[in-house]
């Protein structure tokens, strides 16, 4: 018990900033629905991003207790919250077009890359190195898809969001590959 309150036990300092961090992540839609009416957010919105903050949480705290290598708790912290932003990001507002668009579907491959890489490789480090490589080498494909195919062209920004935003997701599925890479190695 003593371990708990100084926090020497293993994944407390993951905790108090984690679950506080979450918390306040879920009100600030509701702050900001007091000062403008652009965020307009019902239960349902907060229930899913609820439920989706909460799940995150959980898999962080599994796989930072899974692992002493900072480097891959690192990895899997970087990898879970990306995961999160994508998600949230593509019901939000979407990153080809508006949220409705159809092309936003295909990032359903990118989640099933990660789920099944992760499987595969028993969330060991080599092995998720190997599926956030494929992850990015996805998401920048979706990109470049958009922006041939010309998906998304009604958006104000249109190519230059449509690549940014892939890029940005790519450039964190890759850095997440480089610190499970660099826990493969010790």
């Amino acid at each position: 018990m003593a371990e708990v309150m100084t926090g020497n036990r293993r994944g407390n300092g993951w905790r108090l900033a984690l679950w506080p961090g979450a918390g306040a992540l879920l009100l600030a839609p509701a702050v900001a629905m007091q000062f403008t009416t652009e965020v307009k957010w019902d239960i349902t919105d907060f229930l899913v991003m609820g439920a989706l903050i909460a799940a995150v949480g959980g898999a962080i705290e599994f796989l930072v207790r899974r692992s002493n290598s900072p480097a891959y708790r690192a990895g899997a912290a970087l990898t879970l919250v990306t995961a999160f932003l994508l998600i949230w990001v593509n019901l939000a507002a979407g990153l080809i077009g508006t949220e409705d668009h159809r092309a936003n579907l295909l990032y359903a491959g990118v989640f099933a890359i990660l789920a099944g890489g992760a499987l595969m490789s028993h969330f060991r480090p080599a092995g998720m190195m190997r599926t956030l490589v494929a992850a990015a080498a996805a998401q920048a494909a979706i990109g470049a898809a958009a922006v041939l195919a010309g998906w998304g062209m009604e958006g104000q920004n249109w190519p230059r969001d449509v690549i940014g935003a892939n890029g940005m997701f790519a450039a964190l599925w890759l850095a997440s590959a480089a610190l499970f890479g660099r826990a493969a190695r010790v």
